[in-house]
Formats: structure tokens, sequence, C-alpha cells
């Protein structure tokens, strides 16, 4: 398993409220990434505070042999760790109030891949052609779309497709999407921030993903920035070798 990650800025925000973490160990591979919001410095600090809670929390409970139930558990309590340090950090002072962060993470064990997520970072896998978005979005606009109010191209447009129904810190209590993906030899699989795909299509990204470009997780960062730029951008691209 081949892992690279990167993050930006992007052209028109003052800070990165981005973060991730990756994970390569001789038995298994995980990712997270987080796009943090909130006013002044809290975005950055709720991601930061989730990669590291998710982090420490899955780390400290991964095992040899563990079944599918036992690693949704896991996934679920990192998610629930991070989220109510967060939610924590938000009551602290003015500064951090309403803060919080989305998440979306792997972790893969073998040829099997195990997806936890809230909010509307994104997951992929690219396999044999086909690029299949794993998560589905916790925002008004899918909810829209599932409800057969808009298209998947109105939805792109709609002035309300960034706010979400689910975050890291909003509450003390989270509820995390889990899903479970057989990996083949040669899958690439994505993690990103709506920093990406709200500034790349999917043709584009797919060209890199199959591309020689080396970091293909900074190759994709910078197509963001050459199409505006116009928010934080993380990508976490493995391929499965």
């Amino acid at each position: 398993m081949n892992i690279n990650g990167f993050s930006d800025k992007g052209l028109v925000r003052n800070s990165n409220q981005d973060a991730f973490l990756l994970c390569v160990e001789d038995n298994y591979s995980w990712a997270v990434v987080c796009d943090g919001m909130g006013g002044a410095n809290s975005g950055d600090v709720a991601s930061r505070l989730a990669v590291d809670h998710f982090s420490a929390a899955l780390k400290a409970g991964l095992r040899p042999n563990m079944s599918e139930h036992s690693i949704k558990n896991l996934l679920t309590s990192a998610v629930a760790s991070a989220n109510i340090r967060v939610f924590d950090k938000s009551k602290e002072s003015s500064e951090f109030q309403g803060m919080g962060t989305t998440i979306v993470a792997i972790l893969v064990i073998g040829s099997t891949a195990y997806f936890i997520h809230a909010g509307d970072s994104r997951a992929y896998v690219l396999s044999n052609g086909n690029f299949e978005q794993i998560t589905r979005d916790h925002s008004i606009v899918q909810s829209m779309i599932e409800n057969g109010k808009l298209t998947v191209e109105e939805a792109r447009f709609h002035p309300r497709k960034n706010v979400i129904t689910r975050a890291l810190g909003v509450d003390e209590v989270i509820e995390p999407e889990f899903n479970v993906y057989d990996l083949n030899d040669g899958d690439t699989v994505l993690l990103c921030t709506d920093g990406l795909t709200n500034f790349v299509d999917s043709e584009a990204i797919v060209k890199i993903l199959k591309s020689s470009e080396v970091n293909k997780a900074e190759a994709l960062v910078n197509e963001a920035n050459k199409n505006g730029g116009g928010d934080n951008i993380t990508a976490v691209v493995l391929e499965n070798k």
C-alpha cells in the first residue's frame, strides 16, 4: 500500500483549517482527513483535535484478527472520542464557540477497506476504470437530491451546498456512517475535502489518479489551485499495490 497526502490553504483563505494524518504499518494502513469550521482560528483547532484524538483511539484499539463488527465499533468509538474532545473544547471559551469539523477515515487490513465519515469530506475508489464515491455527503443538498428536489448538477451550484447536517463538535453525540469495500490489486482510494471536489471535476481527478505523478495528492491540490483555489484543499491517495 502506497499512501501520500497533501494539504494547502488555497488561494483565497487566510489559513488552512484542514488537517490529515497517515499511518502505514506491516499489517494495516489508515488515514484520516478533517475539514474544520468556525471563526478565527477555531476551525483549525477543531480539525487538528479531531485528527489527533481519532488517531490515538484507533491506534490504542487495533489488535490482530478483528471481526468486521469489532472494527466498526472501534472506528465508531474513535470518532466519538474525537467528537467529545472537540465538543468540550468548544465550551471552553467564546473563541471556540460554534467550531466543528468533518471527518473521513479509512482503515485497510489485508484487501478490505473500512470507511467512517461524518460531514461532506469524501472517499472515492478508482477500480478498473470505475470512479465510485463511497461516502454519502451529510449535507442539505444531498438530502434534496435524495428527495428528488435537486439534480446532482444543480446541487453543485446551489447556494446552500456547503451546509452540512453532521459534524464533529456540534453535539455531544455523533452518528458517523460506516462502509466496507473489498479492494482489488491496482485500486486507488482518494480521501478529500470539498476544496478539491468543488474545484476539480471527476474526469480531471481520474486523469491524475491514473497518471505517473509521484505524489498524486499534491498534483490534485495543485489542480484545484489552478482552477481557482477558493477553499482549503486536502487530498490523500492510497494505492493498493
